[in-house]
């Protein structure tokens, strides 16, 4: 696992209030200490100095929990822009459409992608296929990522957990890397010297 610096970005998706207002409502979810996993990829890359960028889910229904005018559409205070962070907003799940990452990440020299957020099934994964196809050298953070229990066209009930496990097995070595928070802090570190 190689973080060249300067030329690696961290990219955060969606971690948006919908998200916890959705599981406070009953909906069930894996990963529930990806938030922090988060925050210490945050303060990492911070820490050494490479571009952190955040994209937000906008829905364009006025009664989404991912609307403008809900409160849902906020971003959970612990994964908050900082000064100079840029906040890209999309309206489809990857966060290349729409949107001005790909010309962002190549005027910036950007080579290296790490990606975490919500959901990994779609908004995380999406982007992570995308990022891959266009070249860049991908890793998906498994322990900084979460989805939710999802029901089949038959009815039947997938568990979160076997739908991020699912995830993450389509998109290793096809589309990124799958890798951990913990050792993506220490990687960042060693290269910061």
């Amino acid at each position: 696992m190689d973080f060249p610096a300067g030329a690696t970005a961290l990219i955060v998706i969606d971690v948006q209030k919908a998200f916890d207002q959705m599981e406070a409502a009953g909906a069930k979810r894996n990963n529930p200490d990806a938030v922090s996993r988060i925050t210490e990829l945050l303060a990492a890359f911070r820490r050494s100095g490479n571009p952190v960028i955040h994209i937000r889910h906008e829905n364009l229904n006025p009664q989404s929990r991912f609307h403008p005018s809900q409160s849902g559409h906020e971003v959970r205070e612990e994964a908050r822009e900082m000064d100079g962070e840029p906040v890209l907003v999309k309206t489809v799940n990857s966060a290349f459409i729409g949107t001005d990452l790909d010309a962002r990440l190549k005027r910036d020299g950007i080579s290296h992608v790490v990606i975490v957020g919500a959901t990994t099934n779609h908004c995380v994964e999406t982007t992570t296929r995308m990022a891959g196809n266009l070249g860049y050298q991908t890793f998906l953070v498994s322990d900084a990522t979460w989805t939710f229990d999802r029901k089949g066209l038959d009815n039947r009930v997938f568990s979160a957990q076997d739908i991020h496990d699912m995830s993450l097995a389509n998109l290793q070595d096809e589309f990124c890397q799958v890798v951990l928070a913990g050792d993506v802090v220490t990687n960042l570190a060693a290269t910061r010297g």
